[in-house]
């Protein structure tokens, strides 16, 4: 049901089922289509409220029926995610396009979203099926081990799955031993068994440079 053409566009073939996409992601379509705009970044109240105390406007619409949708968004990379009852944590601008029967909601993650600038809810995609998610750059994909950790930089963090905890730490980085930092370095440390994407490029921070 999804294929990339290129790295940078996905083709999703639907036979009369549907798909949540990133609002205004859609760039070309055949056949017959119905496109519906959906309010919250979750299902649900509870996906209404967190968001808007968040200060986010995560916009998504679904697209039903017959034939061909193609989207993309602003030339990022596109990654595709196979879910097999496991939950992916991604943050809200980078989710591209998920089957409609997956679920969607939030979850908080404190001081780490407060750090990056992208509010203290990720985004939760839950259940059977295939979801998309953006990056700048070609994502790689990072195996978390009970025996190994993983300490991600936060502007480089995109989504992770699996059962896999994170936590919040200070910490240095060789941009900051440079001299290239202005401030305190933060870092997110995950634990467990997992998986963690990650993109080949920094977005700003708020709590530091990183």
């Amino acid at each position: 049901m999804f294929r990339l053409q290129g790295s940078k566009v996905l083709a999703v073939d639907m036979t009369g089922d549907a798909v949540k996409a990133k609002n205004g992601s859609m760039v070309a379509y055949d056949g017959q289509m119905a496109f519906k705009k959906l309010s919250g970044g979750g299902e649900g109240l509870r996906g209404m409220v967190t968001r808007r105390l968040t200060g986010e406007q995560m916009t998504v619409m679904e697209v039903k029926g017959h034939g061909t949708c193609w989207f993309a968004d602003r030339a990022s990379e596109i990654n595709l995610v196979s879910l097999q009852g496991d939950k992916l944590c991604v943050e809200a601008g980078n989710l591209l396009v998920t089957d409609a029967g997956l679920r969607t909601g939030t979850t908080f993650t404190g001081l780490r979203g407060a750090s990056q600038g992208n509010g203290l809810f990720t985004t939760t995609v839950e259940g059977h099926g295939q979801a998309a998610i953006l990056s700048d750059g070609p994502a790689v994909v990072l195996r978390v081990s009970p025996q190994y950790p993983l300490i991600v930089d936060p502007g480089a963090y995109v989504a992770h799955q699996g059962n896999v905890r994170q936590s919040f730490q200070s910490g240095v980085t060789f941009r900051t031993l440079l001299g290239e930092g202005g401030g305190e370095a933060f870092q997110i440390r995950f634990e467990g068994d997992g998986l963690v994407y990650v993109q080949p490029s920094e977005r700003n921070t708020i709590a530091g440079d990183v």
